[in-house]
């Protein structure tokens, strides 16, 4: 039975680990005026640079083989063609699919899948059409001014952090609203700026159980329904992005108002579905399909090009070398775009959630650390709050800097002080403020590693290509340290259990320890009547399959 940990590479690489502990990223330009250039790719109309690293050729080299030496030349062509890779579930993964725009069937379980998506996809154009151009009316017969999405996870931040990130390309008449927490005060707070009549909700749930967004999505009806009066058309109001057509209609949507896509869809990489749907609304179907060309392409460069060009390859090396042998147990990132603020909490979802996992693929405890701690915010804001921490302090952090090349009209000035910024920041990361040789008490160390991602332009085509680049590190992660990327039990147990809690609420809470009794009693005290709203069946994610 392999082991990961006892194999000859990996102890190869724990050896070159304690060689290399005291080198100095800087000594490794001195000695090599050609590192930027070596440790460098480009990618369609993304620039990475990998250089500023403690890592040096021989651990390269390793880690390389690493990759070569694992299961990720089948694992890759599985995902790609369909084959069950999410063995917990016993479903394929296929977002890929969903961006495919290649001429060729793709066949699961012997039906050929993109003819279903291609019809999607004809869908998202005819409706985000008709709404941009204010075809389609409200109950009043007016335009459409507001779209609000209902959702959470995967069925929110995607949607959100690309709708926020292509500001500038937005409809000029449309206004994006997000609904994802449960909290009252999320929901009442954008309600209170809506007109009924030239609102749209878009219900974006996978199962069309999930308790959060059902909430919302209740509230939001009955909202509509008071104060449009009980005879207003909700369902020119209210479509859905489900895999459950037969509950959305229950809700009051019309059947060709759901938009359909599929089990082999995870949350977390379902914003190519019509998941979408916002993005298409705000920044047209024409950029929403660029987005999709944009990850295509990277997902042809991550299929084709040889592991030591591979620029998902690369970055999936460079995290296990900081995770796995030097220690570091969080990862930063920081957009110098205030556009991608909402980047970092995208990447902690798609990280952390795929890869905090600590039993193999066949449920066995791994002996070695997965997933990292994903965090992070804009720069320049970064710097006035925790990169005191990352500069001086005790934790060792890998960092992402991420920037678009472009400025925008009449802000250069601002946008060459952005980037500057940036790049002092990664040098001073790299060399620290020592002078001589010699470090007195308050110097900043330096030799802390950062890659730099540089965008020509932010555009839907590189934002697209940005997005799959991370969804390829983290699979490619996956597969080395022999985890399944794409259940979430962990997820799967907080909804159990809230459902148990709501159900119990009155009568049978003894069967909680003692703690969350006494917390119990407290949250009734608060409520005059039993007038919460029932739990959805909780039944799905409790059967397993073994692999």
């Amino acid at each position: 039975m392999f082991q990961l940990t006892r194999s000859v590479t990996w102890q190869a690489l724990k050896g070159l680990q304690a060689k290399t502990a005291d080198d100095r990223i800087s000594d490794y330009f001195a000695a090599d005026p050609q590192r930027f250039e070596k440790m460098s790719l480009r990618v369609g109309g993304l620039f990475l640079d990998y250089s500023k690293h403690q890592i040096s050729d021989a651990v390269l080299d390793k880690l390389i083989e690493l990759a070569d030496h694992s299961a990720l030349v089948q694992r890759r062509a599985q995902m790609f063609s369909g084959d069950i890779i999410n063995v917990t579930e016993d479903r394929p993964v296929l977002h890929t699919a969903l961006r495919n725009l290649g001429e060729g069937p793709l066949m699961v379980d012997g039906q050929d899948v993109m003819p279903e998506i291609q019809r999607t996809r004809e869908q998202i154009r005819q409706f985000s059409e008709a709404v941009r151009s204010g075809e389609w009316t409200g109950f009043s017969g007016e335009r459409i001014r507001d779209v609000v999405n209902i959702g959470i996870g995967g069925s929110d931040l995607g949607p959100n952090m690309a709708c926020r990130a292509l500001l500038k390309q937005r409809h000029p008449e449309l206004n994006f609203h997000f609904v994802s927490n449960v909290d009252g005060a999320h929901i009442q707070k954008v309600l209170s700026r809506l007109d009924p009549a030239t609102t749209l909700f878009i219900v974006s749930t996978k199962t069309f159980s999930t308790q959060e967004t059902l909430l919302n999505a209740k509230t939001a009806r009955r909202w509509f329904v008071e104060r449009a009066g009980p005879d207003a058309d909700v369902g020119a109001h209210f479509i859905a992005a489900s895999t459950n057509r037969k509950a959305a209609m229950e809700f009051g949507i019309r059947e060709e108002n759901v938009f359909e896509f599929w089990a082999w869809v995870g949350g977390r990489y379902s914003m190519w579905s019509s998941i979408g749907l916002p993005i298409a609304l705000a920044i047209g179907f024409e950029g929403f399909m660029a987005m999709l060309e944009g990850a295509y392409a990277m997902d042809q460069h991550f299929l084709t090009a040889p592991t030591a060009a591979n620029m998902p390859v690369l970055m999936a090396l460079i995290g296990i070398w900081y995770i796995n042998f030097q220690g570091a147990e969080t990862q930063a990132i920081v957009p110098y775009d205030q556009a991608l603020h909402q980047l970092p909490a995208f990447l902690q979802q798609l990280d952390m959630e795929s890869n905090g996992k600590s039993v193999d693929i066949f449920g066995r405890p791994v002996d070695y650390t997965t997933g990292p701690i994903v965090w992070g915010q804009t720069g320049s804001n970064g710097q006035h709050a925790f990169f005191q921490l990352l500069h001086q302090g005790t934790r060792y952090v890998p960092i992402d800097f991420i920037a678009s090349l472009k400025p925008e009209a009449g802000m250069e000035d601002h946008h060459f002080a952005l980037l500057t910024n940036m790049l002092a920041q990664a040098n001073a990361f790299m060399e620290g403020s020592a002078k001589g040789g010699e470090l007195d008490p308050y110097s900043c160390p330096g030799n802390r590693p950062s890659s730099t991602l540089l965008l020509d332009e932010l555009t839907p085509k590189n934002l697209g290509a940005l997005i799959a680049l991370y969804e390829h590190k983290v699979f490619v992660q996956g597969v080395i340290w022999n985890i399944n990327s794409f259940d979430q039990w962990g997820v799967q147990l907080g909804k159990r259990i809230a459902g148990e809690i709501s159900e119990r609420l009155d009568a049978h809470s003894q069967d909680f320890d003692a703690s969350t009794q006494g917390l119990l009693r407290l949250v009734r005290a608060q409520l005059p009547t039993r007038d919460l709203p029932s739990a959805p069946p909780t039944s799905r994610g409790n059967k397993r399959r073994k692999a």
